[in-house]
């Protein structure tokens, strides 16, 4: 009861001085306002650019540079690491290629092979081939070809025997077309089976599975693939995955260096930011407790009253503080309404692609700050507020 009752003297009092708590409110929201939108900056622009980063698979991949040799079975065991999201094998480059062509059209595409499967990042939610007629098409063919998802395509593969110029077709299906976003190139995507397929013909060797004729294969021959296609888990995983290719004499080509320019701008921020808050938020607590001693001293009778009414040290403790307390929220609610206004304003000026933030806070941002200015205005004022333990009831008995 006796809090209720110093929180409701100390609401009153705040009122009727009315100007001097405006003045108090207002020298808080100069600080915080301006935290907020600082705050906000950062955080937006660091988080759309990590964000881009994120949903552009490119950036995550991994590409072995020069020849190599690769079994499945290290493939595979780079797939199952923590850090890699995809991996798949690549057959080489000069033998994966096709020619496509749909009925009524008069010329081909030469297209590129890419092998795909489950969880390739650059499908996205499109589904991913998984027998050997099922293909999805670059937008850029699909544009080419005139086809769509549904469509069925003549595919030619050529080989040069004994001088001779050979070739064989088979029909693929059409069960996708990407967005020109995902990938910008004249491409099919397909089971790394069909690629294999191609290379063993382009090679001479006969291929069962579609009855082209040619050289028997070798039975205890393994397979070893010239490259991979690799994408890291996230954006910190780029780079372990450069270092462990480096530490095997593997040169990789990543967009490392791309990915610690954004986090080296976040961290600068950063620090720019809690440089500039510190220095703002030691203004406010001196403030603050500036205020607390004037209002003990100009309240000094006011006070002394309330002591000879009985209240304790604590209880008149309490009343400055609480004045301290209704300041800081008011000047978080007013900073809040004032950072929105700035947050649409700055958005609506500078940001081109949905989704994405110029100024942005989530809801523990506010919360944060809401508990930050509080937290400081406790405290400053408690330590402003100490000098009520000097006052006497004797003082509020002259004043009767």
């Amino acid at each position: 009861m006796r809090v209720a009752l110093v929180a409701s003297l100390a609401w009153h009092d705040y009122r009727a001085d009315s100007r001097l708590s405006a003045c108090a409110v207002l020298a808080l929201v100069a600080v915080i306002a301006p935290l907020l939108v600082l705050f906000g900056l950062k955080f937006g622009l660091v988080g759309s650019l990590t964000e881009r980063l994120e949903r552009d698979p490119a950036v995550r991949e991994v590409i072995p540079m020069g020849g190599g040799r690769f079994s499945a079975a290290f493939i595979d065991a780079l797939a199952q690491r923590p850090d890699v999201a995809f991996a798949l094998p690549r057959t080489r480059q000069i033998a994966a290629t096709a020619d496509l062509s749909m009925e009524g059209l008069d010329r081909a595409v030469n297209v590129e092979m890419i092998p795909s499967g489950v969880g390739d990042p650059l499908l996205g939610n499109v589904l991913a081939p998984t027998d050997l007629y099922s293909v999805i098409l670059s937008a850029t063919s699909a544009e080419k070809l005139g086809a769509k998802a549904g469509d069925w395509l003549e595919a030619s593969f050529s080989r040069q025997m004994a001088g001779q110029l050979q070739a064989q077709r088979t029909r693929l299906h059409v069960t996708a077309v990407l967005g020109l976003e995902a990938f910008g190139r004249d491409a099919i995507f397909a089971p790394l089976a069909l690629l294999a397929a191609v290379e063993d013909y382009r090679d001479g060797l006969a291929v069962q599975a579609f009855g082209w004729p040619g050289d028997a294969p070798t039975a205890d021959e393994q397979r070893v693939y010239p490259a991979f296609r690799l994408y890291a888990r996230s954006l910190n995983d780029v780079e372990p995955l450069r270092v462990y290719f480096a530490a095997r004499n593997q040169l990789v080509s990543t967009q490392a260096q791309t990915i610690a320019q954004v986090q080296s701008l976040s961290r600068n921020l950063s620090i720019v930011f809690w440089v500039i808050a510190a220095l703002a938020v030691v203004g406010a607590v001196a403030a603050i407790f500036a205020g607390a001693l004037a209002a003990v001293a100009r309240k000094r009778r006011d006070l002394s009253v309330l002591r000879l009414l009985g209240f304790s040290t604590g209880a008149l403790l309490l009343f400055v503080v609480l004045q301290a307390l209704y300041s800081g929220v008011l000047a978080a609610l007013i900073s809040v309404l004032l950072y929105s206004v700035a947050e649409s304003g700055l958005n609506h000026l500078f940001v081109q692609v949905p989704g994405e933030h110029a100024s942005h806070l989530l809801l523990r941002h506010y919360v944060i700050a809401l508990s930050g200015v509080l937290g400081a205005s406790v405290l400053a004022a408690a330590l402003g507020g100490w000098r009520v333990a000097r006052i006497e009831a004797s003082e509020g008995i002259r004043d009767v």
